[in-house]
């Protein structure tokens, strides 16, 4: 028998009716006489509503108390999934993490699955039972529970495919498929079939919501292809996969944007070796994500003007960091919280030349001012006025025929 698995996201066990119409996908794959195992995330709204709890209670409250609470939503998704099957007449049981057991090994609420033991599971489904697992969670050496991040079911949804060497892993969400730009602002946007793990990787990271990044990195690592489709709509989805199994004459495959990116800019540093890593050492440690760095040294080659961006809900800490740096003197500290990163991703553009000036021309005909810009083999993206952002996703979508 084939092995399955399928991870089903807030929305799609959003209310009881949902969670009625997850069951019958569920049943739809083991009446193929399919192994079928199931992630679920919590009910959509559930994590969001403990977390303000947590911060009534206290405003430094104890991370590992914080997964413990975070985690009980997945058991209450998990337990009405498995509920509605046995209603219906199968064998099926909610499994938490700490009872399979899935090990993680990392940070409190960041954490990555180590192991998962088999044994239990697998003597469950040959006696014919479903196992409806929770997701975004595990339980650590010191025998905590932990969790795995926002969007961390996809993860647990990956790993279980490595670890029970499962056939197909796919993942219900709220959208069908991939986009090759958001569909909810950009009405032009269309699902893409097939995309490599690198470019969903990039699309991913640069804001496009369907996959956690950390995931996609799973996938590619343990080559897990990864089908992506709607729990509302019967349609077919989107593949992720192996680039050698992708085809397409596009050089663009998709285009993101964000919109909580901050520019950060430092005025008057003195240019010395080891300046720019006093810099970034202390925003390290207190895990601050810098992306699009940008450094102009003066005429005299005595000082430097750094630029990078920042996620904006880490504003207020950088500046705090910055300012408290006494390894560092500078004249002046500039933030802007009104930008926006558009990206253009593709693997198609490591062999076309050309993109990046057609990218550019397309930008600069909108009269759309590039502030800050950041390359890979298969992607450009640059850094402009937030106000600009979705004028230069519908220029672009057009410039590289993804209209079409």
């Amino acid at each position: 028998m084939k092995t399955v698995v399928l991870k089903f996201g807030g929305t799609s066990v959003g209310s009881v009716d949902r969670i009625k119409k997850v069951a019958k996908i569920i049943l739809s794959y083991r009446k193929r006489k399919n192994h079928v195992i199931v992630a679920s995330s919590a009910m959509s709204g559930v994590t969001n509503d403990l977390i303000n709890k947590s911060k009534q209670i206290s405003k430094n409250f104890d991370k590992a108390e914080y997964d413990t609470l975070l985690s009980s939503g997945e058991q209450v998704a998990c337990s009405l999934i498995a509920g509605r099957l046995k209603h219906l007449g199968y064998n099926s049981r909610s499994w938490i993490s700490w009872q399979i057991p899935i090990i993680t090994d990392g940070p409190h609420s960041n954490s990555r699955i180590y192991k998962i033991d088999t044994k239990k599971i697998i003597n469950f489904m040959k006696s014919g039972g479903i196992p409806i697992i929770t997701g975004f969670q595990g339980l650590n050496f010191a025998s905590r529970i932990t969790t795995l991040g926002r969007g961390g079911t996809d993860a647990s949804a990956i790993m279980l495919a490595k670890f029970f060497k499962a056939d197909e892993c796919i993942i219900y969400t709220d959208v069908d498929g991939v986009y090759t730009a958001d569909p909810r602002t950009h009405s032009k946007a269309k699902k893409i079939n097939k995309i490599s793990y690198d470019e969903m990787l990039e699309m991913a990271s640069l804001g496009a919501k369907v996959m956690q990044p950390a995931s996609v990195q799973d996938a590619k690592i343990n080559s897990i292809d990864i089908k992506v489709q709607s729990s509302f709509i019967k349609k077919n989805g989107t593949l992720i996969t192996d680039a050698k199994k992708v085809f397409s004459d596009q050089i663009i495959t998709g285009i993101s944007s964000t919109k909580n990116d901050s520019k950060v800019t430092i005025i008057g540093v003195k240019d010395r070796p080891g300046v720019a890593a006093s810099i970034f050492k202390p925003l390290s440690r207190n895990f601050i994500n810098v992306d699009m760095v940008v450094q102009n040294i003066s005429a005299d080659g005595k000082q430097t003007d750094l630029t990078f961006t920042i996620k904006s809900n880490d504003l207020n800490k950088t500046k705090k960091i910055i300012n408290k740096n006494k390894n560092n003197v500078f004249k002046k500290l500039i933030f802007d919280k009104n930008v926006s990163k558009v990206s253009i991703i593709g693997v198609g553009m490591i062999t076309t030349p050309g993109v990046t000036f057609r990218m550019f021309q397309a930008l600069a005909r909108k009269n759309i001012n590039i502030q800050v810009i950041s390359t890979s083999e298969i992607k450009i993206s640059v850094l402009i006025k937030s106000t600009n952002a979705s004028k230069a996703v519908k220029c672009l979508h057009k410039e590289f025929k993804l209209d079409k």
